[in-house]
């Protein structure tokens, strides 16, 4: 058995018995009212997939970076999480994280550090600010912000050069730096329901054919 999927079944906690299968390569436990998850979950040699989304999680063990085989998704979307775990780091195989719809005040350190991401979803978090460390992550192609809470980003934004799609839908932008011109991989720039005035450089955007959605 190495794919299971507990996909709201009112579990409360995780069944123990799935602890003991070296196998298991995807689990979902989303929407089961999880407040907490075990170390032993994160020891779990061959898991590369892992949905723990739609719960009531308020924090993750340390123990979580040692999911060293943990490559294809990581759910944490809408739970209690107010921070991560610095070990998440570790994770540097990981290509798709959502933690989106927590009460995340910044974006975490570790989340910077996972240099082989290609997608990252952050929308519904109140994030006000991005770090200048977002430009590490060199492989990111989808940067996914809608309903944040940010009135700008930084000029590390434009280190991003596989960036296809940045949604910024929903944020009190007031402005935005001029580096995301120069995105040379720029397919789609997401600005609906934002206060921002259209900066100049929006223009050389469109006209080499990026979508610019405002």
């Amino acid at each position: 058995m190495t794919h299971v999927n507990l996909w709201r079944r009112g579990l409360g906690e995780v069944p123990g018995d799935l602890l003991d299968d070296p196998e298991l390569e995807t689990l979902v436990l989303a929407e089961n009212g999880l407040a907490s998850v075990p170390d032993r979950l994160f020891s779990l040699p061959r898991l590369r997939m892992l949905d723990l989304g739609h719960n009531a999680i308020a924090s993750l063990p340390d123990a979580i970076g040692d999911l060293a085989s943990l490559t294809d998704f990581l759910y944490l979307h809408d739970n209690r999480l107010r921070d991560l775990p610095a070990s998440l780091a570790r994770l540097t195989r990981l290509r798709y994280l959502n933690i989106g719809e927590n009460p995340l005040a910044e974006l975490p350190d570790a989340v910077t550090r996972l240099e082989g991401l290609v997608e990252l979803r952050a929308s519904g978090c109140p994030i006000e600010r991005l770090p200048p460390s977002i430009g590490r992550l060199a492989r990111l192609r989808e940067l996914h912000l809608r309903d944040a809470r940010l009135t700008t980003l930084p000029d590390a934004i434009g280190e991003l050069r596989e960036l296809r799609h940045l949604d910024l839908r929903g944020n009190p932008l007031a402005a935005l730096p001029a580096s995301i011109a120069d995105l040379p991989r720029l397919e789609k720039l997401d600005l609906r329901w934002t206060p921002l005035a259209a900066p100049p450089w929006i223009d050389r955007l469109e006209a080499r054919g990026a979508l610019v959605y405002r």
